[in-house]
């Protein structure tokens, strides 16, 4: 079998040393644009794979950045990542990734066994944490970015949004449509703090503007359209007055709207939907529903631009905010308003 080739030999092949061929890999800013080029072509041609554990021992450094998300399947916390690695990757960094399944005491396991691995930054869901991974976070020594939400106490530094906040403008919106008795579907689950927060601001702007209300209970995230349409079949049968119903996401609200056409219920003449994540099937929905867009692509980018301003230091260290508010966008569509 033949021996994989070392640096040494590309070093030989392209002629120059060993070090500017690892700082080539690394993205030092000391090697010319065309040196790289030449080195990583002749690297690519032998089949040279860059042992970066053993550059990482001697630098220190991991290159990585650890992420925990809630979901692996919800489209936005997907293009938070995308968003994210789309910055990490141009500074050389990479992410390690690991899943919660809104579960408070499984993202405490996971700060616990991703802080082992020496990360150079961290970036959670959430600003609501068990008191241990909170001194995890707050002791890790690294830079902490709390994302989709805006704690009231951060560990470190926030990109989000209010969505109790963003829930209540859907609120304002559903009274300035001529909505009374409102629903709102889903935020039952301790689990998912924002889908809570969301429930809460509903509840809150509903007592402002005093209007009829009621909630109805999905269960435990991740929430589906079956569970869209389950919640709207016992709105249905409990028979009360009402004219709108606001979702804790988008799944449940195409699952409302489903039961609503399978009834023979017009959307929005007799009730309004309102969906929150601007998912693609608030768009092909028909009516298309109303929904709230977080701008998640954005938060990924903005944690992104944060971190690489924090692991580069200088100047830009001085010059970063410590909370980026994301501002979400009212999307009016069908499900709310007759066109």
């Amino acid at each position: 079998m033949p021996k994989p080739p070392k640096m040494a030999d590309v070093a030989k092949a392209v002629g120059v040393s060993p070090m500017t061929v690892s700082r080539a890999f690394r993205r030092d800013t000391s090697v010319g644009e065309a040196t790289r080029e030449k080195i990583l072509q002749i690297a690519e041609e032998m089949g040279y794979v860059f042992d970066s554990t053993a550059s990482n021992l001697r630098s220190q450094r991991t290159g990585f950045v650890a992420v925990t998300i809630p979901s692996l399947n919800n489209s936005n916390f997907a293009d938070t990542v995308r968003g994210l690695n789309e910055i990490l990757q141009t500074a050389g960094l990479q992410l390690l990734l690991g899943y919660t399944n809104y579960d408070v005491n499984e993202e405490e396991r996971l700060i616990e066994q991703l802080l082992r691995r020496r990360p150079e930054a961290m970036v959670v869901t959430g600003g609501c944490h068990t008191d241990r991974a909170r001194r995890l976070l707050v002791s890790s020594g690294i830079p902490v970015v709390e994302t989709w939400d805006i704690p009231r106490s951060p560990v470190g530094y926030t990109v989000g949004f209010s969505n109790a906040d963003a829930m209540g403008r859907m609120v304002e919106h559903l009274q300035s449509a001529g909505a009374r008795h409102l629903t709102f579907i889903g935020g039952d689950d301790n689990g998912d703090t924002r889908g809570a927060d969301r429930r809460r601001g509903f509840v809150a702007a509903a007592r402002r503007l005093r209007l009829d209300y009621q909630l109805t209970p999905l269960g435990s995230p991740p929430v589906s359209m079956r569970e869209g349409v389950r919640a709207m079949a016992e709105i249905f049968e409990a028979r009360q007055p009402i004219d709108a119903v606001v979702c804790v996401s988008d799944l449940a609200a195409f699952g409302a709207l489903t039961e609503c056409q399978r009834r023979g219920v017009s959307v929005p003449d007799e009730v309004m939907i309102a969906g929150f994540g601007a998912y693609d099937i608030a768009d092909v929905a028909l009516p298309g529903l109303t929904t709230i867009d977080a701008h998640s692509l954005a938060i990924g980018n903005r944690t992104g631009e944060l971190l690489v301003a924090l692991l580069r230091g200088g100047t830009d260290v001085a010059a970063a905010q410590t909370v980026l508010h994301i501002e979400p966008t009212l999307r009016i569509s069908g499900s709310t308003v007759s066109r």
